[in-house]
């Protein structure tokens, strides 16, 4: 327990003081004065020290051991059981007769302040499929075209870049190796979609590794011409459950680290600059960039074909 502030005493002063008087042979008045506290005080710490020790001379809570208005332990049981029928804290604090204030004091302690709180967590589920190709996460992600550096770096509002559009990157990564894949299309299209589809699984093609799977969300892109697109390139078409972004985690995930490394990492001044530095970004992160995932390796040291390749670019 810390000291308050207008304490003249800490533990160590204690124990000098007590050391002065018992070793040393000050009276407990000197010893009381050359400390800044009263004879009373020194008093006390040198019976303290006398009865338990060392160990007396910490501080102690100010806490009292007993308190006749305190709320019992049944009471508080009662109020638990309650919450966990999922019964609001006001309706609560009015069955038993309690103030809101306390109710949600002690609900709050044991982790019950918020109803989310009663629902079970979900357990996360991680997997890795055991060959490249096996299966491959793609998704979008718009942008806003540049036209000039924003006024949030330039501070100046006088210039502003308003309705001239989006960019939307369609990005893949192999699920078992993380190397990944990303082209810029004028749209979120089934056309760009498709087309995508096609540049992905060619790309992946000249790495070895042949697509057996693809999973997307559930957005219209992804619909009827992409699932024949799939049917025409021998791939089938996996789609996440609805409103549940995590199971496409890993594409989601090298969304984020790509906005980070790429799209927002230094101000670009046009699209076209923006846009220029994709596929560097994309390269560094299959050839050099370590991947915390894969025991901190680069993914292309998961493509059999490329380690000898690797050793040449590194």
């Amino acid at each position: 327990m810390n000291s308050h502030k207008h304490a003249r005493l800490t533990a160590k002063g204690r124990a000098l003081l007590v050391k002065r008087v018992t070793e040393e042979g000050w009276t407990v008045r000197e010893a009381s004065e050359a400390a800044g506290v009263s004879q009373r005080t020194g008093f006390k710490w040198l019976a303290r020290f006398r009865e338990e020790g060392e160990a007396g001379l910490a501080d102690r809570s100010s806490r009292p051991r007993r308190c006749p208005h305190a709320i019992p332990p049944e009471r508080k049981e009662y109020w638990e059981s309650l919450r966990r029928q999922r019964w609001p804290q006001w309706r609560i604090a009015a069955e038993t007769g309690n103030s809101l204030a306390s109710v949600s004091r002690h609900l709050r302690r044991i982790g019950l302040a918020r109803l989310k709180s009663l629902d079970p967590v979900e357990p996360v589920v991680r997997y890795e499929r055991a060959t490249p190709g096996e299966l491959l996460h793609i998704d979008t992600k718009r942008l806003g075209r540049i036209d000039g550096i924003g006024h949030r770096i330039t501070g100046q509002r006088q210039h502003r870049s308003r309705g001239i559009g989006w960019d939307s990157v369609h990005l893949a990564i192999d699920d078992h190796s993380r190397v990944s894949f990303a082209r810029i299309k004028a749209d979120e299209t089934a056309t760009s979609c498709v087309q995508f589809l096609r540049e992905a699984v060619a790309y992946y093609a000249s790495l070895g590794v042949r697509i057996d799977r693809v999973m997307t969300d559930n957005g219209s892109g992804y619909k009827n011409a992409f699932r024949a697109a799939c049917v025409e390139l021998g791939i089938r078409h996996l789609r996440t459950k609805p409103y549940t972004p995590k199971t496409n985690g890993k594409v989601e995930r090298f969304v984020q680290t790509s906005l980070r490394e790429w799209a927002y990492a230094r101000p670009y001044e046009s699209s076209a600059q923006r846009e220029a530095a994709l596929q560097p970004f994309i390269h560094r992160y299959n050839w050099h960039r370590p991947h915390s995932a894969i025991n901190h390796q680069p993914p292309m040291t998961r493509i059999p074909a490329m380690n000898n390749l690797l050793k040449l670019n590194t």
